[in-house]
C-alpha cells in the first residue's frame, strides 16, 4: 500500500513558537531557514527567525505520514504562505497566548488562508503555561470565532500538547476524507 502523505502547515504570527512546535515533535532533525534577527523590537523577543520555512515530519503508522511546514511569521515573508500552502490539507494557527498585540495579526493569517487554500485548521493558543496568558476562550473572542473552531491550549515545548493539537487537527481533517 502506497504512503499518505498528509501536509500540514504551521502558522502564526512572528515568536508565537511555530519552529518549536515542530521541533517538539518531529521525528527528523528539523529543517529550518533562520536568520538573525535585526529588526527592533524584534531582537527582544528571540535571536533567529525563520525567513523561508521550518520542515519536520512524522511517520503515524506504516500508511500515513504527516509532514509539517512552518511558515515565517513576519509580513515581509508572507509571500511563503502562497508557497507553503500548496497541497496542505490542514492548518494550525499558533498564537502568542501573552501577547495580545498580535491576535490582529493572527486573525489576518487565518483570513489570508480561509480564502486562499480553505482546508480544515485548528488554533493552537501557546505559552499557557506563562503569566498573563489569555484562557483559550478569549483568544476565540479577540480573533472573532465560531463555536466549531477548536482554540486549544498548548505549551509548545510539551510533546503530549503539540501532539494533542496534531490529533484535534486529524480529527477536524477526518471530517472532510
Amino acid at each position: 500500500m502506497a504512503e499518505k502523505k498528509i501536509k500540514i502547515v504551521v502558522a502564526g504570527p512572528y515568536a508565537a513558537g511555530k519552529t518549536q512546535f515542530i521541533n517538539t515533535i518531529s521525528e527528523i532533525e528539523t529543517v529550518k531557514t533562520e536568520a538573525r534577527t535585526t529588526k527592533a523590537g524584534e531582537k527582544e523577543k528571540k535571536d533567529h527567525t525563520t525567513v523561508a520555512m521550518d520542515f519536520g515530519r512524522i511517520k503515524i503508522d506504516y500508511e500515513h505520514t504527516l509532514y509539517l511546514f512552518g511558515t515565517p511569521g513576519q509580513a515581509r515573508f508572507d509571500f511563503m504562505w502562497d508557497i507553503l500552502g500548496k497541497g496542505m490539507v490542514g492548518l494550525v494557527v499558533l498564537v502568542d497566548s501573552t501577547d495580545p498585540a498580535t491576535f490582529h495579526e493572527a486573525r489576518r493569517i487565518i483570513n489570508f488562508f480561509e480564502a486562499r487554500y480553505p482546508a480544515p485548521f485548528v488554533v493552537g493558543a501557546n505559552k499557557q503555561d506563562l503569566k498573563g496568558a489569555w484562557s483559550p476562550e478569549d483568544i476565540r473572542t479577540a480573533l472573532d470565532l465560531g463555536e466549531e473552531i477548536k482554540v486549544i491550549p498548548l505549551i509548545a515545548t510539551d510533546k503530549e500538547n503539540v501532539k494533542r493539537v496534531l490529533l484535534e487537527l486529524l480529527e477536524e481533517i477526518s471530517k472532510y476524507i
